[in-house]
Order: structure tokens, then C-alpha cells, then sequence
């Protein structure tokens, strides 16, 4: 008798979503509406009109880092992506930590996302006392990362289709939000006084350096989560070349969302009141509306409740789709590697990312919300180290076709290079400004410094911990051996270069 072969296992979908699903996707992980309430007052605060000009200043390294991530993914279009690149480029513990990095900034947002989307759209619905109830807010947030992990498990085609809806409605309450308030700032129809907009406000260095070193830091945060698409290479048509492409594309969509808006928030509300606000974060936008729309005020609302909805399932995929990429190469136990036969999705690593999600965000809120909010703060130490990571993988992987040409040498070679040396010099900055419990909610030291660096580096030691002891456990992927690109590899190409090795 013939023995039957075994069943192949499981591969994510080739071919789900394009380019423009690919597109919507970056956008909406980086939650546009929902950024722009949380970083808009704390950045007039530190540069006054100038905040349209930070937006465009924090816009170059994000554009050059995207640009190392089409790159990589044109040579290697693997969904773990900086894990995936950095391995090559420097070696397993390196490539690990980045993975690591990547899993845990959702870990650590995903529950805030949710509850900001919840309270937004409970506010938008004028359902104030519940939004003002912890226990219901809690339990709504829970209930919302759940039912939004299901739909990332239940296909990728769904989860594209409830995004370009998302992001059409946020996209549109953005912009009749800033038309009104440009057109009532410059006709002084404010109860602020407004300001008329002029080309100075582009101008990111006219409040000195010191402010646009804490405007940056904010607003490299604004624009994180558009490598949301990338992540997303192996289940897109044209993978080496569509997802990189919609990752740099995000990027500019988000550079004119950004400044924009932020020129139309400055112009109506002018820079006291914005910077006398700053705490507020996200509830500026609220107040905000209510002053601008007049009734009319819940287009607002709807805009930071969709973004905030939207970014909760986008958040999920960078961290699932790396911790797949982890488990296939033995980085991780083999059954995060699983892919569901039906859905051809990563169930048991989305599924993993949502509890952990859950259990920090109900734990950390338990010690208190101020406490919540400074484990959001540390995301700035861990995107910064893996785009850093990222774009010195680019050059150094590369290294051998940058003498080739011109372009090949910047774009493949001094580009990465150069948002990687401004987001080390951003993520230096961060530990320093972290290390006063000053600049932390909870206003308190933690082992002698603020509680926002003690959770990032904290994180990044018990991510050290983890991998020593699954090292020892089974050490097969610590023997890949960094290399280099081939001679006929040309990430600039459509072509992109020879397939990626299993």
C-alpha cells in the first residue's frame, strides 16, 4: 500500500488585497486623526506656530526609512520584515531583538487604541456617562481588541475591506474639520481670535533647537505604523514591489494629512489656547469641534473614534505577522507559526497578541491610568531602535552595490543611513528626557527615574531574558550567519533580486 504523503501546511494567501488595500492599511495603522489629537497640543506648546513645520520636519526620516523598507522587501519580502532583514544583515540576536521590538509596541498600544476608539464613539453618541465610567470603558476596550483580532484571524480581504471604510470616514471628517477651521481662522470667525496661516509656520527650526528636539519625538510617533503594509508583503499582489511602495506612499499621504490639519488647528485656535490645553491630548479635538462645528461637532468625534478603531486591527498585524515570521525560522516555538487551513491567516500569533494586549492594558490600568499612559510613552524608545535597526540593515546589506551608482548609493546606502542616525539621535534624546519622572503621568520615580524608561528598557531586558532561555532550548536559528546581498540583486528594480532563501 502506498503511504499517503503528508499535508503541506498552510501558507498565508497570496494575492488577498493590492496596492491600494496595502495603502489603506499603512495609513490606518498609523491612526492619522487619533495622532493628530494626541501630539497637536503638546507640540504648540513647545514650538507655537512652527507646529506645521515640526510634522514636515519629523516627515524626513520616516520617508527614508520607508524607502530602506521597499528596499529590503524588493530583495526579501518576508511579513516578519525588520526581524526578517536585520538577521541577515547583522545576525540572529540582532535580527531577534528587532522582532521583539516590533511585537511589543503593539502589545503595549493596542489596548489604548481601544479605548480611545470607545470613548470617542461613545461621546460621539452623547453617551457621556458611560464614557466616563472606568469599569464600562475597560470591559467595551476588551470587548473591541477581541472582536477586531477575530476579523484579522477571519481573512485579510475582510480586514482590507473594513479599513479603505474606516479610513474614507476618518479621511472625510478630517478635511471638512480643517476646511471650516482654515476658512474661520483667516476670517477671524473664531472665539480664539484666530491666526491667518503664513509659509513662516513651515519653518521647523524658528522656535530653536530645543523645542524641535521634543516636537520631533512626538511627531515621529504621529507617523508610526505605516510599515503596517509592509508586514502585510507575502499576502499582496506583487509583494516584492506593491507593499514597499504603499509604506513610502503612506508616508506623503500622511505628511499632507499632517500639516494641514495643523495648519488649520493653529489658524483657528490660535497657539495660547492650544499650548494651555497640551494635557488634554486626544480631548483638544473634542473641544476643538465643539468651538469650530458648532452641532456638528461629532464629525470630529467620529474621525478620532474610526481612527482609533481602525489602528486597534492594523496595530495587530505588524505583531502577529512577526511573530509567524519568528516561529518559521525557530526564533519562537513552532505553533506561533501556525496558519489557519480555512482563513490562511496567523491564528494562534494574533490570537497570543491580543491576550497579551489585554492583560497589560487590564493590569497596567489596574496600577493606575497615569501608569497606562506612561507605557505609551516608552513606545518612543522601541520604534525608534527598530527603524534605527532597519535603516542601518539597508545599508549594510547592501553595501556592495552602493559604489555601483549615484542613485544606488543614496538611496540603498546614505538615505537609510541617515534616518537611522537621526532616529538613534531621537531615541538618545528620549532616554534622557524619560529619565526625569517629571516628564511622566504618573510624576513619580520609578528606581530613581520616570516610570516611561523604567517600562521601555524593562521590556527590552525581559526580551533579552526570553531569548537567551529559547536559545538554549533549541539554538537552530543562531546558526544563520549575517551576509550580504548578492552582485545581482537590485532592490531599485521592479525585479527586486533573487528569491529569498527558506
Amino acid at each position: 500500500m502506498t503511504r499517503a504523503l503528508p499535508r503541506p501546511e498552510p501558507a498565508l494567501r497570496p494575492g488577498a488585497i493590492g496596492f491600494l488595500d496595502s495603502l489603506v492599511i499603512g495609513l490606518a495603522a498609523t491612526s492619522p486623526a487619533y495622532s493628530l489629537a494626541a501630539v497637536i497640543g503638546p507640540v504648540v506648546a513647545l514650538v507655537g506656530v512652527h507646529a506645521p513645520g515640526v510634522m514636515l520636519a519629523s516627515f524626513v526620516p520616516m520617508l527614508l526609512i520607508a524607502g530602506a523598507f521597499a528596499a529590503l522587501n524588493r530583495t526579501d519580502p518576508d511579513c516578519g520584515t525588520t526581524f526578517s532583514w536585520v538577521t541577515r544583515a547583522f545576525g540572529p540576536t540582532a535580527g531577534w531583538i528587532g522582532g521583539w521590538a516590533i511585537t511589543m509596541t503593539g502589545v503595549l498600544v493596542v489596548g489604548s487604541l481601544a479605548e480611545v476608539g470607545v470613548r470617542f464613539t461613545l461621546l460621539m453618541l452623547g453617551l457621556d456617562a458611560i464614557a466616563d465610567s472606568t469599569p464600562a470603558v475597560i470591559a467595551l476596550s476588551v470587548l473591541l481588541v477581541l472582536v477586531m483580532s477575530a476579523i484579522c484571524v477571519l481573512g485579510t480581504e475582510l480586514s482590507s475591506r473594513l479599513q479603505n471604510g474606516l479610513i474614507l470616514a476618518q479621511t472625510a471628517a478630517l478635511l471638512v474639520f480643517a476646511v471650516v477651521a482654515v476658512v474661520r481662522g483667516i476670517r477671524g470667525d473664531s472665539p480664539f481670535g484666530g491666526l491667518t496661516p503664513s509659509w513662516e509656520w513651515l519653518d521647523p527650526f524658528g522656535a530653536g533647537g530645543a523645542a524641535l528636539t521634543g516636537g520631533l519625538l512626538l511627531g515621529v510617533f504621529a507617523y508610526w505604523g505605516w510599515e503596517s503594509a509592509v508586514n502585510l508583503t507575502e499576502e499582496t499582489t506583487d509583494s516584492r514591489v506593491a507593499p514597499g511602495r504603499a509604506g513610502v506612499w503612506s508616508t506623503v499621504v500622511l505628511l499632507l494629512t499632517y500639516v494641514g490639519v495643523a495648519v488649520a488647528v493653529v489658524s483657528f485656535a490660535g497657539t495660547a489656547w492650544l499650548a494651555g490645553n497640551a494635557d488634554e491630548e486626544e480631548a483638544v479635538f473634542a473641544l476643538l469641534s465643539t468651538q469650530a462645528l458648532g452641532g456638528w461637532d461629532w464629525v470630529v468625534l467620529a474621525a478620532v473614534a474610526t481612527s482609533a478603531i481602525a489602528s486597534t486591527q492594523t496595530t495587530i498585524i505588524p505583531a502577529s505577522r512577526t511573530g509567524l515570521s519568528m516561529a518559521r525560522r525557530a526564533a519562537l516555538p513552532a505553533r506561533f507559526g501556525s496558519v489557519s487551513e480555512r482563513f490562511r491567516t496567523p491564528d494562534v500569533s494574533t490570537w497570543w497578541v491580543a491576550g497579551v494586549a489585554v492583560a497589560w492594558y487590564v493590569g497596567v490600568h489596574l496600577v493606575s491610568e497615569n501608569a497606562l499612559f506612561d507605557s505609551i510613552t516608552a513606545l518612543s524608545l522601541l520604534i525608534a531602535l527598530y527603524y534605527a535597526l532597519t535603516g542601518l540593515a539597508c545599508a549594510w546589506y547592501f553595501r556592495r552595490r552602493l559604489a555601483h551608482s549615484v542613485r544606488d548609493a543614496l538611496l540603498l546606502g546614505v538615505g537609510p543611513l541617515v534616518g537611522a542616525v537621526l532616529l538613534a539621535w531621537l531615541l538618545v534624546l528620549s532616554v534622557r528626557d524619560l529619565a526625569d519622572p517629571a516628564n511622566s503621568y504618573t510624576g513619580q520615580a520609578w528606581l530613581g527615574v520616570g516610570p516611561p524608561l523604567v517600562i521601555g528598557v524593562g521590556i527590552m531586558l525581559a526580551g533579552v531574558l526570553l531569548m537567551l532561555v529559547w536559545r538554549r532550548r533549541d539554538a537552530r536559528f543562531w546558526s544563520e550567519r549575517p551576509g550580504v546581498a548578492p552582485e545581482d540583486a537590485d532592490p531599485l528594480s521592479a525585479a527586486g533580486g533573487p528569491p529569498r532563501a527558506s
